[in-house]
């Protein structure tokens, strides 16, 4: 069984359609939400979601960042495999079946779906940069090959995953979690995936100053567990 993640934070204008495509893809799962305390009309929605059964739907009562959303998430997986889907509607959701082939057949624990080697709408270059540098700094500290470290669809065995030691809260989990995924031993294989990048009026909320705390986490895990 496959458990889908989904942090969520003010995204009233995409929850619906992106609970719907989750819901559609052909595969046997369950959805476990977590609401990081939105203020504009999300938690209702999730609410209504919860109470017809299509999700299982958790609440932060203050807002803590997309890491503690799914270290939230984590805490309530089932499934033998775990992935992590934003509720903006810039990634695919059936792509899962691409992404769960390389674990189900025993070739890899944990599977990234990387957005430069698929289609993708073009990102913001700022962004573009930021992400290389940051994926070229994790391939030298942790002696990888990677193309898209920053990518939101990251697929684990349940072992992998529920067996590190997460502490980022924000958006800092994406390098935190793949210096301790390498760390630990795993080589960490990687699919193409298409992108469909939001623009900020469209509620894009990553920025360039969101590199610096992930190039910190590089740094820092590199040397401390």
């Amino acid at each position: 069984m496959l458990s889908v993640i989904i942090p969520v934070y003010n995204e009233v204008s995409t929850i619906r359609e992106i609970l719907n495509k989750v819901a559609a893809v052909d595969v046997e799962k369950e959805i476990i939400v977590v609401d990081d305390c939105s203020s504009d009309g999300t938690r209702d929605i999730l609410k209504e979601i919860s109470a017809e059964g299509g999700a299982a739907v958790y609440f932060h009562e203050v807002n803590k960042g997309k890491g503690a959303a799914i270290r939230t998430g984590l805490g309530h997986v089932n499934g033998d495999v775990v992935v992590i889907q934003d509720a903006d509607l810039e990634y695919e959701p059936e792509e899962f079946l691409r992404l769960i082939k390389p674990i189900q057949s025993g070739r890899a624990k944990v599977v990234y779906g990387s957005r430069f080697t698929g289609e993708h709408r073009n990102m913001f270059f700022w962004h573009m940069l930021g992400n290389k540098v940051l994926t070229l700094v994790t391939n030298v500290l942790y002696d990888t090959t990677l193309s898209d470290m920053e990518t939101c669809y990251k697929m684990f065995h349940r072992d992998v995953i529920l067996g590190l030691k997460l502490r980022a809260n924000r958006f800092d989990f994406e390098p935190e979690v793949t210096a301790k995924v390498l760390k630990a031993g795993y080589r960490i294989y990687e699919t193409p995936i298409s992108y469909y990048g939001r623009e900020f009026d469209e509620g894009k909320k990553i920025s360039w100053k969101d590199a610096f705390p992930a190039l910190w986490a590089l740094i820092k895990y590199r040397f401390i567990d």
